[in-house]
């Protein structure tokens, strides 16, 4: 008899399975299996809860055996699996002679169905036992944050199809996980926090057998709360069929409102529809408005650097991403001053949290604002939007959102009044660094000293001048043409001073940052790679610039690192201190696009796309580690990186948009000197939105270089192509 106290399951396998949808997403191995006790924060989540911490299956005792398992388009997970040799009373079961698909789907709850096939010629019968807990835990918890208290376990409801684990949280919400069956259990044994059930199966040879059940997340949750009525019988059947339906249509809905990319790599296909569907569902409704959250499993929340980024990723896919990002995160700006959180006037948030311990106040996320780039990059992608949609309407709502958000950049971004932007990350429980790299350890000088606050990035002063560019614009457009101006003196002013401040002579690059008593931070580090979209450089420096991310201590050969390998600090499986993160990549390929250095961009571009060969789905993840390029195997995987993660995913549209050379302003669409990489012979960009209108674009490569067609054209639209 299998005991509810069963040993942890050792995790061995290189990628777990995801599912995602609204509040709730679901993370397992590749067998479907949680296990017990496991180390690797696998389960399933609501709102910043793990409501479900173990879901093991049991086939007489012994464990399936995984064949295959696969999520299509990111929402209905379909697992294979099959028996090893089992014993039932005298007979002998031999092995692979029983067949189990696992079906999930996600919306309100987790819906499962298993099916069991017999194919023996003789009958079966079986016992499939099912172990589910739910350890409540918050997910900053899981991440090691240590709490002398937690909420206590509250005693079980149970009915003969279902049961209900509850839990009061120190926050007095009273959370439950509610599991129901289309068929009872032969047995059923409820602890306060986990359960066992017992199904004994007979399978005809040849026959179809299947179980239905769902669990369900639920809070506030009294004891009629939970037992009352859910769907059971055919009616929980029912309701996964329609639930899978329904999921299915609205994919479809989603990808008709997207750019539509087909080129003659399949593989790069599948990679490009899954980017899709990844974004679809990371992007989650809100209270008060929708945002792509960051990433699976740790940053399943808002995050306003992610997001913009994010936004401004795929404005070449749907410009609705970036439109509900600015109107999320304009509701939440800050309005006045509370040290505490780090929130001031115009600031942009860093991170909103909804668990236990945000609502007990034992962490600030609720939300926090400890984000140096965040409200320069609001104001960046506010210009890209409207560039790229000329969406007035957007533009005159956020008026009030973007001359705050300017105001904070000048008033409370600079802190000493020497025109660049910088932070202090000195508030307990607060973040230390509070850039794009944010890791306690990862703003550091070149001998390993961790630079000392108030510290200025270099990529930060980049976002601001840029800021202040796409301000000027902006404020123009509305009628301030005084407000504009000012703006243009202070870009032009910060964009000379810039270089002098930053360049490092005896490196011939730019440095880190500035540190409190303003000396450079002279560790060579990608950062000063995003200066390059921004274009505050002059072409000699930038020129610069694009030669040293190139250099082999900088390059891997699967891509830029995050620091040079030539640094004390540098550890290609760190955090930030030389891994490789696709968006830092991206955003830099934007930049060589911007100065002309086609064949560096086309070469990158082509590095990340043979390293996305090497991950589940062909989906680059948040980082992988940089270890350098050898002839043989592929990039090494970071442990715990999200995947997915919505700028990874934003990563390749970004590419793409660099490649064609593609921009958005007043005069129209222009797609400036195109290029497809020797694996892309051709692609076609369908049902591209832009500027009130709709195109059509075909891309096609020959010796001769890319030649752009234009295909189709709705609306009043420029469509300037320069080949």
């Amino acid at each position: 008899m299998l005991d509810l106290r069963i040993a942890p399951r050792e995790i061995e396998e290189s990628s777990f399975e995801v599912l995602k949808e609204g509040d709730l997403f679901l993370t397992t191995l590749p067998d479907g299996d949680v296990p017990e006790g496991n180390l690797a924060g696998l389960g399933l989540y609501y709102r910043d809860t793990r409501f479900l911490s173990c879901l093991e299956h049991f086939i007489n005792d012994a464990r399936p055996v995984l064949l295959s398992s696969a999520t299509r388009g990111s929402h209905f997970s379909q697992i294979e699996l099959t028996n090893a040799e089992l014993r039932a009373g005298d007979r002998v079961i031999p092995l692979q002679t029983i067949h189990l698909r696992l079906l999930r789907v996600m919306r309100h709850a987790l819906y499962q169905r298993l099916r069991l096939v017999n194919y023996n010629l003789f009958e079966v019968t079986l016992t499939l036992r099912v172990l589910i807990g739910s350890d409540f835990r918050d997910i900053f918890e899981i991440r090691g944050t240590d709490r002398p208290r937690r909420g206590s376990h509250l005693e079980p409801v149970k009915s003969s199809k279902s049961f209900t684990l509850r839990y009061r949280g120190l926050d007095e919400i009273v959370r439950g996980c509610r599991v129901v069956f289309d068929l009872p259990p032969a047995g059923m044994r409820v602890e306060a926090d986990r359960a066992l059930c017992t199904f004994h199966l007979t399978l005809p040879p040849q026959r179809k057998v299947h179980l239905t059940w769902l669990i369900q997340p639920v809070t506030d949750l009294d004891e009629g709360d939970a037992t009352r009525a859910l769907p059971a019988g055919r009616g929980l059947e029912m309701s996964f069929v329609s639930t899978a339906v329904d999921q299915a249509n609205e994919y479809r809905k989603w990808k008709r409102q997207c750019t539509r990319f087909v080129t003659d790599n399949e593989v790069f296909n599948h990679s490009l529809e899954r980017s899709v569907t990844d974004l679809r569902a990371l992007y989650t409704a809100y209270s008060d408005g929708r945002i792509v959250e960051a990433g699976i499993p740790w940053y399943a929340a808002p995050f306003g650097r992610d997001a913009l980024i994010t936004g401004w990723q795929t404005l070449i896919l749907n410009g609705d991403i970036a439109r509900d990002t600015l109107r999320f995160l304009s509701r939440h700006q800050g309005r006045e001053v509370d040290e505490s959180r780090e929130v001031e006037p115009g600031k942009i948030l860093h991170e909103m949290r909804r668990g236990e311990m945000a609502n007990c106040g034992e962490i600030l996320h609720t939300p926090y604002y400890g984000s140096i780039d965040a409200t320069p990059l609001f104001v960046i992608l506010l210009g890209e939007y409207y560039a790229w949609t000329g969406d007035r309407g957007l533009l005159e709502e956020m008026r009030d959102a973007l001359e705050i958000a300017l105001s904070w950049c000048r008033e409370y971004g600079d802190r000493d009044g020497d025109g660049y932007m910088e932070y202090l990350g000195q508030v307990e429980g607060g973040l230390t660094n509070q850039g794009w790299k944010d890791s306690w350890d990862a703003v550091v000088h070149p001998d390993g000293k961790l630079a000392e606050p108030p510290i200025a990035l270099v990529e930060v002063q980049a976002y601001w001048y840029l800021a202040l560019e796409h301000g000027a614009r902006l404020l123009a457009e509305l009628g301030d043409e005084d407000g504009a101006c000012r703006l243009r003196m202070e870009a032009r002013d910060l964009k000379q001073r810039f270089t002098r401040h930053f360049w490092m002579p005896d490196k011939d690059c730019l440095a880190f940052a500035l540190d409190g008593r303003k000396e450079p931070v002279a560790t060579v580090v990608s950062n000063m790679g995003h200066c390059l979209f921004t274009e505050i450089l002059d072409p000699d420096a930038a020129g610069k610039v694009a030669r040293r991310l190139f250099q082999s201590d900088m390059y891997s050969g699967w891509g830029i690192r995050t620091m040079s390998k030539w640094e004390k600090p540098y550890n290609p499986m760190s955090y930030h201190n030389g891994s490789i993160w696709p968006h830092d990549n991206a955003i830099i390929a934007v930049g060589l696009r911007r100065y002309g250095f086609l064949s560096q961009l086309e070469h990158l571009f082509t590095r990340l796309y043979e390293a996305s060969l090497h991950f589940p789905y062909y989906r680059l993840p948040e980082l992988f580690c940089g270890f350098t390029r050898r002839p043989t195997g592929g990039p090494v995987r970071y442990p715990i990186a999200c995947d997915p993660q919505a700028w990874a995913i934003g990563s390749t549209f970004m590419f793409l948009q660099a490649m064609l050379g593609l921009s958005c302003s007043e005069d129209g669409l222009q797609i400036k000197k195109p290029i497809l990489p020797a694996w892309l012979r051709e692609l076609k960009l369908e049902n591209l939105r832009v500027r009130g209108g709709v195109v059509d674009l075909g891309f096609t490569r020959s010796r001769e270089g890319t030649h752009c067609y234009l295909l189709r054209k709705e609306g009043d639209l420029r469509v300037i192509i320069e080949v």
